[in-house]
């Protein structure tokens, strides 16, 4: 008996300096920019051993002063001197704007396509890769626009699917992913030529792959995934689809453009991250108010934690591998938030008000 109680003092005793060890303040400060939409903001976030605070705001937009021009997308240029922000409500088209890091000025701007949304940037920092969501009339296969990032002019502008969302390159930066949120493929663009190369339907039971540009696009009604991500994993050889609509992961092999597996997620997986090294997955759940984090390998769910508030968006991870960072809306008058997650811990460790409506979010640095 004296024997178990000196065994549960010592579990209680380890336990104890677990957490302690969890609870401890990280010995970088990390930096991540992000977009307000409907503020009109890009907002800058630190976090360190005083926890997580807002550094400061830029205003973005390109619509008169009173109408909002809703920022969407955000991302950083491989060097750290850039960075891009896709304006959703033009008129009619929308915008990329080029800000200068070390003073947030704009250096830069070009039209796109209807509502640019998700951004992404290839790995050598040439070319920018924006989906133009098209929010507007009737149900039409839009587009992905490629931009210059040096003349800040669209290269090409590449036919793909009706409401392609969660524009992503893979880590060689010769590939572009993006979901068809209406027509359920997945579609990849060969960034040597500027063309789609492949589509890979999503819906259930239907699970295909195919060369070249999509030739039939399905009804809403058809489709069983509706996909909002397509993140690649860590080392390009599958890509991660985020499911809305049936709050599953599909996991589709690059090489083989096969299906390998689905992975049950949150209500409404939204918006994926994977760490440097290919470890974890973590999902934002926009109908499930909650964050979710997965081991890459089992596919195992390991942490599911509720957002301060609601519609949870954006995420990135650092890259460290210690710390996810997710953008979350809100709704009406209220702020967004910056939550931190630990993804040693597996638990949130600070948040932070920012303006409203928060969405894209990207990592910029850590220091020392």
């Amino acid at each position: 008996m004296r024997a178990k109680t000196i065994c549960a003092r010592i579990a209680a005793v380890l336990c104890a300096s677990a957490t302690l060890l969890a609870a401890k303040a990280p010995d970088k400060t990390y930096f991540v920019y992000l977009v307000c939409e409907s503020a009109d903001k890009v907002a800058v976030v630190k976090y360190g051993k005083d926890g997580a605070r807002l550094d400061h705001t830029v205003h973005t937009g390109v619509l008169p002063t009173g109408d909002i021009s809703g920022p969407h997308g955000i991302v950083i240029s491989p060097d750290r001197q850039f960075y891009y922000v896709t304006i959703a409500h033009g008129r009619p088209y929308g915008q990329v704007l080029k800000y200068r890091l070390r003073d947030d000025a704009v250096v830069g701007q070009t039209t796109l396509g209807y509502f640019p949304a998700t951004i992404d940037v290839s790995p050598d920092g040439n070319f920018v890769y924006a989906v133009n969501f098209n929010l507007h009339g009737d149900m039409v296969p839009s587009s992905v626009s490629v931009v210059a990032t040096d003349a800040m002019v669209e290269a090409a502008r590449v036919q793909t699917c009706v409401m392609p969302h969660g524009s992503r390159l893979n880590p060689q930066g010769t590939l572009q992913y993006s979901g068809c949120m209406m027509d359920d493929m997945l579609v990849e663009i060969d960034t040597a030529h500027f063309r789609v190369s492949r589509y890979f339907v999503l819906t259930r039971g239907k699970e295909a792959g195919g060369n070249g540009s999509p030739s039939v696009h399905h009804a809403m009604s058809d489709a069983t995934c509706s996909p909002t991500w397509a993140q690649p994993s860590a080392d390009g050889s599958s890509v991660f689809v985020a499911c809305n609509k049936s709050d599953e992961i599909v996991e589709v092999d690059a090489k083989q453009w096969k299906l390998v597996r689905r992975i049950p997620a949150g209500p409404g997986v939204y918006n994926l991250a994977v760490s440097r090294d290919g470890k974890l997955l973590v999902a934002t759940n926009k109908r499930g108010q909650s964050v979710s984090i997965f081991d890459v390998q089992s596919g195992r769910e390991l942490m599911r934690r509720p957002t301060k508030r609601k519609v949870p968006d954006g995420v990135v991870i650092s890259p460290d591998n210690q710390y996810a960072f997710v953008a979350v809306e809100g709704i009406g008058s209220e702020p967004g938030t910056v939550e931190v997650i630990d993804l040693q811990a597996l638990d949130t460790v600070a948040t932070v008000d920012v303006p409203e409506q928060a969405v894209g979010i990207d990592f910029w640095k850590s220091e020392p």
